[in-house]
């Protein structure tokens, strides 16, 4: 048997017991689990994320700058805080000893070919477990031909997350035919976090972003959209996270710039430290001269 201690005596009478709240909007209710899977895709210290999402090959197959994962991405992965990525290229692409957060597409089934908002769920919780991911993402095509199915998705996913864990991100899908303003925006966030998602994705708008953050009460994160030059796309980057984004997930602005290593480093420069959009792009032309 092993010796017994004695009875401690340092009991500090006098120090009340911390009782933190988390850092993120609207999830200090969260189970420990879900809160620990967001502080691996949000930085816990500015409260933000870069994210960087490589998914677009599950429907629109090889898009320019993914031709290859393996030397386009992984060279710069390590300057985001969160991969978003499909579970074939996690699997046969990215090292298991990439250490950061996954968040992984968890809907799909039309290609760019079809009605893209008839998509169903095409990766089961189990499968989010055995790849240890820190969200699953699922698209929300709010006023699209399949709203209410893509809703339906994405409550499902976040009944399924709740019971292991795992957060869901719902990712706002704009149609050709939808104004993309923040009345369309404002509408779309808010149904998503009001139906149980864990945080958004959307597309920022120059006018009344902010109230798009504001009237969200859970964290929102900037999609970065179609390719813009890159001052263009550090300014936007800029004023989403001044006007209350969480931080960015970006792809073409990033993976398709002249030099995508520079151009993450800039944008983290942005979302972290809040660097000026003509400090960032400095910072971006030295790094590509550099190169």
């Amino acid at each position: 048997m092993p010796e017994e201690d004695k009875e401690g005596k340092q009991f500090h009478q006098e120090v009340p017991a911390t009782c933190e709240g988390f850092f993120l909007k609207g999830s200090n209710s969260l189970d420990w689990g879900i809160k620990n899977r967001l502080a691996r895709i949000f930085n816990p210290e500015s409260g933000r994320t870069v994210m960087l999402a490589v998914d677009h090959g599950y429907f629109q197959g090889p898009t320019t700058g993914l031709e290859r994962i393996d030397l386009n991405i992984l060279p710069i992965a390590p300057f985001a805080d969160t991969l978003m990525l499909t579970r074939g290229i996690l699997r046969s692409t990215v090292p298991p000893t990439y250490n950061k957060g996954i968040v992984l597409r968890a809907s799909g089934g039309p290609s760019i070919l079809k009605e893209l908002s008839h998509e169903g769920l095409a990766v089961d919780m189990e499968e989010a477990i055995r790849l240890n991911v820190s969200a699953l993402a699922v698209q929300v095509f709010i006023g699209g031909e399949f709203e209410s199915q893509s809703v339906l998705n994405m409550t499902r996913l976040v009944d399924m997350g709740m019971r292991y864990g795992i957060p869901t991100l719902a990712v706002t899908a704009v149609g050709k035919d939808m104004a993309r303003d923040a009345r369309y925006f404002r509408l779309a966030c808010r149904m998503c976090a009001e139906l149980g998602a864990h945080y958004v994705k959307t597309y920022y708008v120059p006018q009344g972003f902010d109230t798009v953050t504001a009237s969200c009460p859970v964290p929102i994160v900037m999609a970065g959209g179609k390719k813009l030059p890159e001052l263009e796309a550090l300014t936007m980057c800029h004023r989403a996270v001044q006007e209350g984004a969480a931080g960015v997930d970006m792809g073409r602005n990033i993976f398709q710039s002249a030099n995508p290593k520079a151009m993450i480093q800039a944008v983290t420069k942005i979302v972290h430290e809040l660097l000026p959009p003509a400090q960032a792009y400095e910072l971006y032309q030295d790094l590509r001269a550099g190169a």
